[in-house]
């Protein structure tokens, strides 16, 4: 069952219900899921040997190898940390209707909160770097907007010329973060003339935790960078008006389905559709682009004190290869097929 065939079937009804409360940005995402090549014209197609699977390439996955080629050569042989800043629900509304507001308000916020912990820190005490990664969904897709930062622990300091190792497991109290995290986002939305609601919880949400080496806290964020809220293997169904998804239950690790009427459905993932040109992975301090030759001198420093670097295979752009989704064996090329469609998207 694929998305796009879901939204062909109920867009009218979609059309109708929804009418008020679509904005000019899903308006654009149907457009161009309707009209994307993938989907209109002659696609590619590939089978797994190991499990069967079928698909059709997806762009995205060039973009992501690309990203993760980009990350792997900035990294330290340190230990790594997941910091996450998540929204509280009262203030989703805000997200829901002024979203690049809210979303470009989060990460200035979230960053200035680890960098000022960070040179207040007697363990780093210095400048450090990390990487934001914007979520707005949870794992039953509805909205839940948090931003993870990946970080190495260590800083540079620039008066003395020195790399500053993090020693332990640990970065920074989760609950200090939190207390800082809520009073500046309440600031700048006050600054930015944001009416608050009046029930706004006094504690938030922050999550630091240690997640070994880089590598695989890279691989792991990358899965999830460009692909869609919600992958066609996950779509279970399009009955009677009624699409069922399975999903993973974050507080029993099962598999559980979420059945809605299929306009609902729609809506519940058009609605993390991004505002056009906003920016949902970002790098700061020491990993952003102008920092190469610094990171290439820490990285020396780091070498020649004894630090081993993790070794990294080349990735390479896939031209005539694909892993399959399910199983990640290699799949084989079994043709191209034409997929004609007349649908437009009223405005």
């Amino acid at each position: 069952m694929k998305f796009i065939n879901i939204l062909r079937d109920h867009l009218d009804e979609f059309n109708q219900a929804y009418e008020q409360r679509i904005t000019t940005t899903m308006r654009q995402a149907i457009f161009a899921m309707l009209t994307c090549r993938a989907n209109t014209e002659r696609v590619s197609h590939w089978t797994c040997q190991g499990c069967g699977h079928h698909s059709c390439p997806q762009y995205q996955h060039n973009t992501t190898t690309d990203w993760l080629a980009k990350q792997q050569a900035k990294l330290l042989p340190v230990n790594y940390y997941m910091v996450t800043f998540t929204l509280p629900f009262e203030l989703r509304l805000i997200a829901k209707h002024q979203p690049e507001l809210m979303y470009q308000t989060m990460f200035s916020v979230a960053a200035s909160v680890l960098k000022d912990f960070a040179k207040n820190s007697k363990q780093l005490g210095g400048n450090i770097g990390f990487t934001g990664v914007l979520h707005t969904h949870n794992r039953r897709r509805d909205r839940h907007p948090h931003i993870h930062f990946i970080i190495p622990a260590g800083s540079f300091d620039k008066d003395k010329k020195q790399w500053c190792k993090g020693k332990g497991k640990f970065l920074f109290n989760a609950f200090n973060l939190a207390t800082v995290w809520r009073a500046r986002l309440l600031e700048h939305l006050i600054e930015l003339d944001i009416k608050l609601p009046n029930d706004i919880p006094n504690k938030w949400v922050v999550d630091c935790r240690h997640v070994g080496k880089g590598l695989p806290a890279l691989k792991y964020r990358s899965r999830y960078l460009y692909r869609g809220v919600l992958s066609d293997k996950n779509i279970i169904s399009d009955i009677n008006g009624q699409v069922s998804f399975e999903y993973q239950n974050s507080q029993t690790q099962t598999t559980d389905i979420r059945t809605l009427p299929a306009v609902k459905f729609l809506y519940l993932i058009l609605q993390h559709v991004l505002p056009k040109g906003l920016r949902r992975v970002r790098d700061y301090g020491l990993l952003q682009g102008c920092g190469k030759k610094l990171r290439q001198q820490i990285q020396l420093m780091l070498a020649v004190a004894g630090a081993v670097f993790p070794i990294i295979s080349e990735l390479k752009r896939a031209v005539a290869i694909r892993t399959c989704p399910c199983c990640h064996q290699p799949m084989s090329f079994i043709g191209i097929h034409a997929r004609p469609t007349s649908l437009m998207v009223t405005a």
